[in-house]
């Protein structure tokens, strides 16, 4: 064998050593059900990269004085009240004001829905006027989206039991909502008196993803569009301060966010906690099946998913009334939060869960606890546990 032979011999056993030296130090990648991030399976080339463009916008854009954040804001980027797509913190409340019942807004001349308590330097952030009423909204997990977004309006009303006919003490009702201009809604969405139904925010009073990313964009960075122009500090009319193509490329990597996977699902623990908590009638807002209508992107049109909510809204008692709302929704009634995902929140929230619409809850059964209204009878269901009942019950929800 000649010289040139064994140094090729020897630069192949050199690059094999290399590749298993860097294989052991270099960690492996998450597990598919350890992580939220991630597009639906199925996209085409074209929808990846547009999702990827998303990506990048709404994770990695920092919005600075030159970029047009401000003056006045709550956070300079998407990405850092939602960290890796997860439940925010305290540190990433949000804080809205002004609204006590179904008319409308008082406060809109004073700043109001949202309360922005940051400032470039050289100006004042905003406080509560005096009278207004507010509540506190933790920043919620962005996964699945895409397919909450797509259940048709006549699935909704078909769960929808505002006179509780068939007297199970629970009465989900949609949250109906003026819609902006911006928005052309499908031609089967159903409407009343120019209202829409609304299915995202705590309050279910936002329309759509569009609705969602123009308001974050606008109301949390201080960002204008073409959608929504008006400068928050000023209130007037501005000129476009984010693209166009920008808006649409976050807002479709929103949809084709992926659902959240159960994890251990084939655990005996945890299907006899589902079925526990099927028994509780948890189930009875917390749907655990939807199934979408017909969306343009093909991956999430007419499928079957896990969400384990009803999109509806709810009564949830005096304990849960913070003297706010939005759209038509009651001081008390919040829309049914998705459980899909409850197992990966302490990821996202520094090692411990801070649950409900303000994060008030630090444990799942403290969440529990705090249920009432049409939750009553199921909380009440869930106190009469006995320990192992109950200890598989949150078994099974901390596998969603």
């Amino acid at each position: 064998m000649n010289k040139k032979a064994f140094a090729l011999i020897g630069l192949l056993i050199l690059s094999i050593s290399i590749l298993v030296s860097c294989n052991k130090l270099l960690p492996s990648l998450p597990a598919e059900d350890e992580v939220l991030d991630g597009p639906v399976a199925g996209l085409s080339g074209s929808q990846l990269s547009q999702h990827i463009a998303g990506d990048i916008a709404f994770t990695d854009q920092v919005f600075s004085t030159e970029t047009g954040l401000g003056p006045i804001f709550v956070a300079t980027s998407c990405g850092s009240c939602h960290a890796g797509e997860g439940k925010g913190t305290p540190f990433t409340t949000l804080t809205r004001y002004g609204q006590i019942d179904s008319t409308g807004n008082q406060f809109l001349y004073l700043g109001g829905p949202q309360l922005q308590n940051r400032a470039l330097p050289g100006f004042i952030p905003e406080q509560i006027p005096a009278g207004a009423t507010h509540s506190r909204f933790m920043p919620p997990a962005n996964t699945g989206l895409g397919l909450l977004e797509a259940v048709s309006d006549n699935d909704i009303l078909a769960i929808a039991d505002p006179l509780d006919l068939d007297g199970d003490g629970i009465s989900g009702v949609p949250n109906w909502n003026f819609i902006p201009p911006y928005i052309t809604p499908p031609a089967n969405a159903a409407t009343i008196g120019g209202k829409y139904i609304c299915r995202f925010g705590k309050k279910a009073s936002v329309f759509n993803l569009l609705q969602q990313t123009v308001n974050a964009y606008n109301q949390d960075i201080g960002i204008t569009s073409v959608f929504e122009p008006k400068d928050v500090f000023s209130g007037i009319n501005i000129d476009p301060e984010i693209s166009t193509q920008t808006v649409n490329d976050v807002v479709f990597y929103l949809k084709t966010l992926k659902a959240p996977v159960q994890r251990t699902p084939n655990d005996l623990s945890v299907m006899e906690g589902k079925i526990i908590f099927m028994q509780a009638d948890c189930g009875n807002c917390h749907k655990p099946t939807l199934v979408t209508g017909f969306s343009p992107i093909d991956a999430i049109s007419y499928k079957e998913f896990h969400p384990y909510t009803d999109l509806l809204l709810h009564n949830m008692g005096p304990g849960l009334n913070d003297g706010y709302t939005e759209g038509n929704a009651l001081i008390s009634e919040w829309r049914t939060a998705p459980l899909w995902g409850l197992g990966l929140s302490p990821k996202s929230q520094g090692g411990q869960y801070l649950l409900l619409h303000d994060g008030r809850a630090t444990s799942i059964e403290q969440a529990i606890m705090l249920h009432g209204g049409e939750a009553t009878v199921s909380k009440n269901k869930f106190t009469q546990l006995t320990n192992s009942d109950r200890d598989k019950l949150l078994n099974f929800l901390k596998s969603l």
